[in-house]
C-alpha cells in the first residue's frame, strides 16, 4: 500500500490559492509533512507568510492542557504568534489584519472534545466576517474515517470541548469536518481544503506509512488516541484519567479503588475488543499527584470491533459504583458552576444517573444513525 500523502505534500498543487497574498497559519508541533519538514517553513518559502496563531499546547506542543497561552515572537522565524488559546479563543479583525487567507495545519485526534476542532471553527467564523479565505491541509483521523460512536452534543452543553452536535467518535478528517461545520452549521465561509493522497476510511493512522508526532502532550501513541474518545469522560470526575503516567487514558484509577475487583467486574462484561488488567501508578501531575492510584489498565485486543465510547461508559459507571461517597464530579474551566462531565457527555444523563448504562448507550447510538447519513455528504475519500 502506498504511503500516504499529507495535505501539505500537495502544496505544489495548490500554490495558485496563496499567490499573491498574505498568509497566516494556524498550527503546533504536528505541522510537518511527510519528510518532516515543518509547514511553517513551507509556507514562509514558498508564500509570504506573514503571521502565526497558536491552539491549546502552544505552536511547539510544549504546553499542558488548560495552561493559556500568550502572544509572542517566533525564535526560529522572527514572525508573531498569536494565541488562539485562553481570553481570545476567536481570532479578531485585528489578528488578523495583516493576512488574506488563513491556512490550518494540525493533527486532530478523532474526538468530539480535541479543542483544535474549535480553534478551527472560531477561525472559520472570522475568516466569513473579515473577508478572509480559509484553507485546511488535510491529515487523517487517526482513528480511520469510517467509525462513528457516542451522542450528538445538546445544545445546552455548548463549550470549547463541544461546540456542535457531533459524536464523541465523528468518523471525518479535519478537512472533512471542517465542510462540515462550514455547511451544517452556517459558518460559510470561504473555505478550501487541500486534500490527501493514498488515503482510505479504513485506515488506522500507524497504516498510513506516517510517523506519528505528539499533537498534544497526553496523546503520546495511536494507541492513546484508540482509547481516548472513551476515557476522556474521566476527566470531569475526580478519578484519574493517567495523566502524568506514560499511559494517558489507558490506565484510570484512584486511591480507594480495588484494582482487581474493577478488572474482575469489567473482564466479565465481555465487551468488544477489549481486556482489563489492575494497575497500579502514581501520577506525577494533575489528580492524585504524588499518590498511588489503583485501577486498571485497558487492553486493545482488537481494534476493529473495539468500541471506545462503550467501554469508557461502562468503566465509568462500574468505577462510580465502586467509589461510594468518595466519587466526585469536578465543575469546569471558567464556568465554575458547571460540572465537566455534562459538556465532555454533551448533555447531563451520565451525571444525573438518568438511566442504566446500557439503554444510554442504546439511545446514543440511536443519534449517531441520524448523523451517520450527514456526515456521509462531507466525504473527499
Amino acid at each position: 500500500m502506498s504511503k500516504v500523502s499529507l495535505g501539505i505534500d500537495n502544496i505544489e498543487d495548490y500554490l495558485d490559492l496563496f499567490q499573491h497574498k498574505k498568509v497566516g497559519l494556524i498550527t503546533n508541533n504536528t505541522g510537518y509533512n511527510s519528510d518532516f519538514k515543518s509547514t511553517v517553513d513551507i509556507l514562509k518559502e514558498k508564500t509570504y507568510l506573514t503571521a502565526l496563531y497558536s491552539p491549546e499546547h502552544g505552536i511547539r506542543g510544549d504546553v499542558q492542557a488548560g495552561e493559556k497561552v500568550d502572544s509572542y515572537i517566533d525564535e526560529a522565524t522572527g514572525i508573531i504568534v498569536y494565541s488562539l488559546y485562553g481570553k481570545n479563543k476567536k481570532p479578531s479583525e485585528e489578528i488578523l489584519n495583516n493576512v488574506d487567507v488563513l491556512a490550518l495545519d494540525i493533527q486532530d485526534a478523532g474526538a468530539r472534545f480535541y479543542t483544535y476542532l474549535y480553534t478551527m471553527a472560531y477561525a472559520m467564523e472570522s475568516c466569513r466576517e473579515f473577508n478572509k479565505k480559509f484553507v485546511v491541509f488535510d491529515r487523517p483521523n487517526p482513528i480511520n474515517g469510517k467509525d462513528v460512536e457516542g451522542n450528538l452534543l445538546k445544545e445546552k452543553f455548548r463549550s470549547f470541548v463541544g461546540r456542535y452536535p457531533i459524536p464523541q467518535r465523528y468518523g471525518l478528517t479535519i478537512g472533512e469536518t471542517a465542510k462540515l461545520f462550514n455547511e451544517e452549521f452556517s459558518i460559510g465561509c470561504d473555505l478550501e481544503v487541500i486534500p490527501m493522497k493514498n488515503w482510505k476510511r479504513d485506515m488506522y493512522f500507524d497504516e498510513t506509512g506516517l510517523s506519528w508526532i505528539m499533537p498534544s502532550p497526553n496523546m503520546p501513541s495511536v494507541d492513546t488516541s484508540i482509547v481516548y474518545t472513551g476515557t476522556c469522560i474521566f476527566e470531569g470526575t475526580n478519578i484519574s484519567e493517567g495523566r502524568g503516567t506514560t499511559k494517558p487514558f489507558e490506565i484510570i484509577g484512584a486511591p480507594w479503588l480495588n484494582a482487581n475487583r474493577i478488572a474482575d467486574i469489567m473482564n466479565s462484561m465481555n465487551l468488544p475488543g477489549v481486556k482489563f488488567t489492575p494497575a497500579f501508578f502514581t501520577p506525577t501531575f494533575s489528580k492524585h499527584n504524588g499518590e498511588l492510584c489503583r485501577g486498571i489498565q485497558l487492553h486493545v485486543i482488537d481494534r476493529y470491533i473495539y468500541k471506545p465510547v462503550k467501554t469508557g461508559l461502562f468503566l465509568y459507571d462500574t468505577i462510580r459504583k465502586a467509589s461510594g461517597d468518595k466519587f466526585e464530579f469536578i465543575t469546569f474551566g471558567e464556568k465554575k458552576s458547571s460540572f465537566g462531565i455534562d459538556y465532555l457527555t454533551g448533555d447531563d444523563r451520565v451525571r444525573k444517573n438518568s438511566y442504566k448504562v446500557e439503554q444510554l448507550y442504546s439511545l446514543w447510538q440511536n443519534e449517531v444513525k441520524r448523523f451517520i447519513s450527514v456526515k456521509e455528504k462531507y466525504h473527499l475519500y
